[in-house]
């Protein structure tokens, strides 16, 4: 069931993990947010290079400020789940350049 949280917002289970998203976009509102406050992009470079409505991108940004707690808690615990995985199968390319150090 899809949730419409205004005609920019929406959340659908099983949809990017039912995270909430721009209207008819894989986008998330964490995705804006990372791509404009880590990530130094302009909300229209954002809009321009997803071809996204300017409202769209502000409507996630105001979606996150009213709940950044949630989606930066999210995140983190994304975050962490992958660096934990990571942790537990190095990749071929990083475990082939340990062993080429051995030799140097």
């Amino acid at each position: 069931m899809e949730i419409t949280l205004n005609r920019h917002i929406e959340i659908t289970p099983g949809v990017r993990s039912g995270k909430p998203r721009i209207a008819g976009r894989r986008i998330t509102v964490a995705d804006v947010a990372l791509m404009y406050l880590k990530m130094g992009q302009s909300l229209e470079e954002i809009a321009g290079k997803y071809e996204l409505s300017l409202a769209s991108v502000h409507a996630a940004m105001a979606f996150y400020y009213d709940h950044r707690a949630e989606i930066d808690q999210r995140t983190a615990e994304a975050e962490a789940f992958a660096e934990a995985e990571r942790s537990k199968h190095p990749s071929l390319l990083q475990e082939k350049l340990d062993a080429m150090k051995d030799y140097a």
